[in-house]
């Protein structure tokens, strides 16, 4: 079992419908047809939606999103029309709400992976390939790739897992075209993010992109290149053969994991609260990698 621990009520406001309550988002439609998403602080391990929130969490994946986009616009556009708080909507909103243009979406997540890590190296491990692609002998945990792979995967609802599927079932499901159309953004993307990144000391070891079609038009959607939705890793900090130290909550799924935490992953009660040290280590590891890669200062 897994799933939100305790869901929230979505928020009221004058002249928005509730469409959907996500791990992190929530999503609105305004009378005028233009999707609101509104980032909040919940944060999820191990398939669970935890109890507890990460400060501030929200507004810096919406501003690493909008930092992000703008850098990619040559290559795929965005979804975003402004960031203008909604009339009647609570003052916390500011800063992480998005007003976006509603999107086809494409049925898959796009995931592009330039370091072996995370399901890919058990993969890898067993059957020397990363979701069938067929990979060299002799890497290990966080070594580079030879050149980054796309590996799609269909989205899953809260509490389950992502599935990875073939480049093949995509093309099968979406159509030859477009299947093409999104393995190429996808990696074009990923490359410039990456040596963005790679600039500002850190490396983009994986990332997934989501895509939406609008008037045929392939449009880049939700967040992008956040510790949500990337790996992150401190340059100076990689040594193949180990796990890597990361921007993202890499720290509360090890306290959830560990002996203190008293939590079973593998169980079916729900994690427990977080302690205040481990809520404070995260915030401040998303706000080092929003600094990092954007020169800009937090506070």
């Amino acid at each position: 079992m897994s799933g939100f621990v305790t869901k929230p009520e979505p928020v009221q406001v004058p002249g928005l419908t509730h469409l959907h309550t996500g791990k992190v988002r929530d999503l609105y439609r305004a009378e005028s047809g233009e999707l609101v998403m509104v980032a909040s602080d919940r944060t999820s391990a191990f398939d669970w939606v935890l109890p507890n929130d990460i400060p501030d969490k929200g507004r810096i994946l919406t501003q690493m999103s909008l930092w992000w986009f703008e850098r990619i616009a040559d290559l795929v556009p965005n979804h975003v029309i402004s960031t203008e708080v909604p009339a009647g909507a609570p003052a916390d909103w500011a800063g992480r709400t998005m007003i976006c243009r509603p999107l086809e979406m494409a049925p898959v997540e796009c995931v592009a992976r330039g370091y072996l890590t995370g399901s890919g190296l058990k993969e890898y491990v067993q059957d020397r390939t990363v979701c069938g692609i067929a990979l060299p002998e002799g890497l290990e945990d966080g070594s580079e790739l030879p050149s980054p792979i796309y590996t799609p995967a269909l989205k899953a609802e809260v509490g389950e897992h992502d599935e990875n599927v073939s480049y093949e079932e995509t093309a099968r499901r979406v159509g030859a075209e477009l299947a093409a159309q999104l393995r190429q953004t996808t990696l074009a993307v990923y490359s410039r993010a990456r040596d963005i990144a790679r600039d500002r000391g850190i490396i983009l070891a994986d990332t997934k992109f989501e895509f939406g079609l609008l008037d045929g038009e392939l449009v880049i959607g939700d967040e992008v290149l956040t510790p949500d939705s990337s790996r992150f890793w401190p340059a100076d900090e990689w040594k193949p053969g180990q796990a890597q130290p990361s921007f993202d909550k890499q720290i509360i799924r090890n306290w959830l994991a560990s002996p203190e935490s008293g939590w079973d992953p593998n169980g079916e009660l729900p994690p427990p609260v977080l302690p205040a040290e481990v809520t404070e280590r995260v915030r401040a590891r998303y706000i080092e990698a929003y600094e990092r890669l954007t020169g800009l200062s937090w506070a």
